[in-house]
């Protein structure tokens, strides 16, 4: 078993000449339109078989970018048992989620229960994980969050006009994100392995898991739809293999902190091309509560002052963190995870 200290030390994924603003502009308009994807994919093929293309054409973008800067698979049993894991919580299950989801809810909704992730991660941070310590602010945007929740379901109404399987299903994708990243965190960071390695190592047991699955609660298509078929293909190799590797060169380049705030496009974005090229039909609560939404999550992400950031680093000397170049802001290690 290799251990950390023996790793070859990660590797940035690559400095592009492209200005950063420009890539996380690709980048929020990729993951916006991967629910319209997902919508279209299912209209021809099962869920699960929507999920696993997405996940093999993800994997064959991020396994031709680990042959060209000539990446290893990580070494290790201990470490491909976490991302066994990490493949399940982060890819496999609130892929094939949110795929089912779509067969009963709109992609737009779809997006907006996307941008709950960030709420559920706070959330779920003040019990798994105790150097996030709560502030009024980030309490504060937690409750704000969640009332957009509310307000996106048309709570006063008794969720009339949703589909309630569905919207949960979407809910528990977004949930599983948060509960990925604090596995990932407790488990895999500082491990000395490059990020690249990692992504593409936990996206092929992803795909290895979806490929078991699939022939269970599926059968074979009699037929193979061209544009759903298109539209699989694009999901994987645009809205999960480039995307992620477009992230984790933000997240090197500019911090993670920024990188993040792609999130808050990705509901606009998705609503958007829903709306426009699926002809998906909003009413006023949708786009009033997505918007609440994003204002909670950008008030849980907030950071603390210097002050108690320095006390943090402090009461943990030992933090599995890296200063990314260019910035002074500390990043983890980066997982596959989105959208």
């Amino acid at each position: 078993m290799t251990s950390a200290a023996s790793a070859p030390p990660a590797r940035p994924l690559g400095r592009p000449r492209l200005d950063w603003r420009i890539r996380f502009a690709v980048l929020s308009v990729v993951w916006g339109f991967s629910f319209l994807l997902i919508k279209v994919g299912t209209e021809g093929y099962a869920p699960f078989q929507v999920t696993f293309g997405r996940l093999f054409f993800g994997t064959a973008v991020l396994a031709a970018a680990m042959a060209v800067r000539r990446e290893r698979l990580p070494r290790g049993a201990r470490v491909w048992a976490h991302l066994t894991v990490a493949a399940l919580l982060l890819n496999a299950v609130p892929f094939s989620l949110f795929a089912y989801a779509e067969l009963t809810i709109p992609s737009t909704l779809a997006g907006i229960c996307n941008a709950t992730s960030p709420l559920w991660g706070m959330l779920l941070s003040l019990v798994a994980l105790s150097e996030d310590r709560p502030t009024r602010r980030r309490v504060a945007g937690l409750g704000v969050g969640f009332l957009g929740v509310l307000t996106v379901l048309g709570v006063w109404q008794g969720f009339s006009g949703l589909d309630a399987r569905g919207t949960a299903m979407a809910l528990l994708a977004s949930v599983c994100y948060p509960i990925g990243w604090i596995y990932v965190r407790r488990t895999l960071a500082g491990t000395g392995h490059s990020p690249l390695s990692l992504m593409g190592t936990q996206l092929l047991l992803a795909t290895v898991q979806l490929a078991v699955v699939t022939p269970l609660f599926t059968t074979m298509p009699t037929s193979f739809p061209l544009t759903p078929l298109l539209a699989v293909a694009a999901l994987g190799a645009l809205g999960t293999g480039f995307a992620l590797l477009l992230q984790y060169q933000l997240v090197d380049e500019v911090g993670p902190t920024t990188a993040q705030m792609v999130t808050y496009f990705i509901p606009v974005i998705a609503t958007a091309a829903g709306v426009a090229l699926l002809g998906e039909r909003l009413s006023w609560n949708t786009p009033v509560g997505a918007l609440i939404v994003l204002a909670g999550a950008a008030l849980t992400q907030s950071r603390p002052g210097r002050a108690d950031a320095a006390r943090r680093v402090i009461r943990r000397p030992g933090a599995a963190e890296r200063t990314a170049p260019g910035t002074k802001e500390p990043t983890k290690e980066p997982t596959a995870a989105r959208p």
